[in-house]
């Protein structure tokens, strides 16, 4: 019975909907609803016995819609073209730069804790959106599983931490603050960037492409770091 598609659609949308009354009811950005999910399918695949394969037949088919779901937050840049134009030059420069010192850092964090070569292209991707982050994993030889766990940790991170962030230096220009979500925390971050407001999540809905379109172009350079350094 739940050898099929349908179990793992359903588990993931059930154990989501149970992480958004949690979050609902504590009112922080800690009780994350998609790092609930996580652990909650975990637990119960965990305490039943069912293989990760069963689940896998419906978990492939939502990761079928992270690209389309990613597309879609242009709608907001949209509504909120006028901020854009407004402050193109340093949302682009931001979001480059942003772009360029995530890749240097997982490199240089995976040097300094001696990570096998495989290991550092899994990890290097972990700032951008899940679609393109594991297809740049799996082209240069990276393992996608692992790829995609360090995106989901880094997204989630981004969400809780990112307020707080904000309060300690005070950053308060909402485009400002959604440039710094989408680019270093993507799709999960964006979600607590649209709860800042309507035009934070415009801008970090904008960087998670210009973040990728970057990750992608530079990506073959840092591979070639990873080679003589590794």
């Amino acid at each position: 019975m739940l050898d099929n598609k349908y179990f793992g659609i359903i588990l993931t949308f059930a154990t989501y909907e149970i992480g958004k009354f949690i979050n609902n009811k504590l009112k922080t950005p800690i009780a994350n609803p998609l790092l609930i999910s996580i652990a909650l399918c975990i637990l119960f695949l965990k305490v039943t016995g069912i293989p990760y394969e069963t689940y896998k037949q419906g978990g492939d088919f939502i990761v079928f819609f992270i690209a389309p779901a990613t597309v879609a937050m242009v709608v907001d840049l949209f509504e909120n073209f006028g901020e854009l134009k407004k402050n193109l030059v340093p949302i682009f420069t931001g979001t480059i730069l942003g772009s360029i010192i995530s890749l240097l850092f997982a490199i240089v964090v995976s040097k300094f804790v001696g990570l096998d070569e495989n290991l550092v292209v899994s990890s290097t991707p972990q700032s951008i959106t899940t679609a393109i982050a594991i297809s740049l994993s799996e082209e240069y030889g990276g393992n996608s599983a692992i790829t995609a766990v360090l995106v989901v940790l880094r997204g989630v991170t981004g969400a809780v931490i990112a307020p707080i962030i904000m309060k300690i230096f005070r950053i308060k220009d909402p485009t400002a603050q959604g440039v710094a979500i989408g680019t270093s925390s993507h799709a999960v971050g964006t979600s607590e960037a649209r709860k800042l407001g309507e035009i934070q999540g415009a801008m970090s809905g904008l960087s998670i492409a210009v973040a990728g379109l970057v990750t992608v172009i530079l990506m073959p350079v840092a591979i070639k770091f990873i080679e003589i350094l590794f």
